[in-house]
């Protein structure tokens, strides 16, 4: 038997009675403030990636806060003109300007969180051993200069526009090394990188990436002014980021 239509209506006093809370619910959405317009609001997109309030190292995505400003503009213009190749990337930055890619390099190249902690060594001891010296001696007779030649000595990075490399997610360094070797990743040229990888093996590659995943910066490690010596190649990128 069907119940007569009205048992399933609401009564005129409970609808009055919701009336005052519809209104109120409606003036709270129509008086809520927008999302402020900053460039910290802004640039959650990029944060949503590039964490800088906690460890991102066990993530493909690399650390750039506290990354020299030149370099971190570099990466975007190479975005944006193709010379890295990753989509989201790409269409992140595909119609930025560059005044706004300055503005987005500046603003992470002030931020100096605390470092990640080690990533456990996966490599016989040996091997961790030649990554070491790879990193901080080079190989001369295969014309590899060390890491820290133009990396500075605290592997802190270079302004205006070279990198550090610590907490850096060891398979990040991996992929970087086969961008290289495959042309997937480029620089102005002369691409120094490019050279660099196109001389190292993947058992070189392995030993880099696994002996500098076990270091750890210092908490007030910042990228140096100058480099100690000049860079032992030349490097269009650095050239580019030095010109006035």
């Amino acid at each position: 038997m069907l119940l007569p239509l009205r048992r399933h209506l609401p009564s005129p006093m409970s609808s009055l009675r919701a009336a005052p809370l519809l209104a109120l619910l409606l003036a709270g959405a129509a008086m809520a403030s927008p999302a402020p317009d900053t460039l910290e609001q802004r640039i959650k997109a990029c944060t949503a990636c590039h964490a800088t309030d906690n460890d991102k190292r066990d993530a493909f995505f690399p650390r750039i806060a506290g990354k020299p400003a030149g370099y971190l503009y570099n990466q975007l213009l190479n975005f944006r003109e193709g010379r890295r190749r990753y989509p989201l990337m790409t269409y992140m930055v595909d119609h930025l300007p560059d005044a706004y890619l300055h503005e987005i390099a500046d603003y992470f190249s002030n931020l100096h969180p605390a470092p990640p902690p080690a990533q456990p060594g996966t490599l016989p001891a040996a091997e961790l051993e030649r990554g070491r010296l790879l990193v901080t001696r080079g190989d001369a007779g295969r014309r590899l200069p060390a890491c820290v030649a133009c990396h500075g000595e605290k592997l802190a990075g270079v302004a205006p526009a070279v990198p550090g490399l610590l907490g850096l997610p060891r398979d990040y360094i991996n992929a970087q090394f086969g961008a290289w070797k495959t042309g997937v990743r480029r620089a102005r040229a002369p691409d120094c990188m490019a050279t660099i990888a196109a001389r190292l093996t993947d058992a070189d590659v392995a030993a880099i990436s696994g002996w500098l995943a076990t270091q750890v910066a210092r908490p007030d490690a910042r990228p140096a002014n100058a480099p100690a010596a000049p860079p032992p190649l030349v490097c269009g990128s650095i050239a580019a980021a030095a010109a006035p």
